[in-house]
């Protein structure tokens, strides 16, 4: 592996870092991540759990399209 390809993986990882970075973020803001109809959550008076399925299922599919683009040979 020649110094061109590491630096390559480092630049993609760092963008894909700084993207997810962004997202958490400003996500908030744009994206009610953590709310979205599909999200569950149960508590008690003493407990509570959140199981964001929707949410893990749209950060699944986003993430699964931008390492097809990137990784596709």
């Amino acid at each position: 592996m020649d110094a061109q390809q590491v630096g390559r993986g480092l630049m993609i990882f760092g963008a894909l870092l700084l993207a997810v970075g962004a997202a958490l973020y400003f996500g908030g803001r744009v994206l009610p991540l953590g709310h979205l109809p599909g999200d569950f959550h149960f508590g008690g008076e003493h407990w509570s759990v959140h199981f964001p399925l929707a949410t893990c299922a749209i950060v699944s599919i986003v993430l699964s399209l931008l390492l097809h683009l990137f990784f596709r040979r």
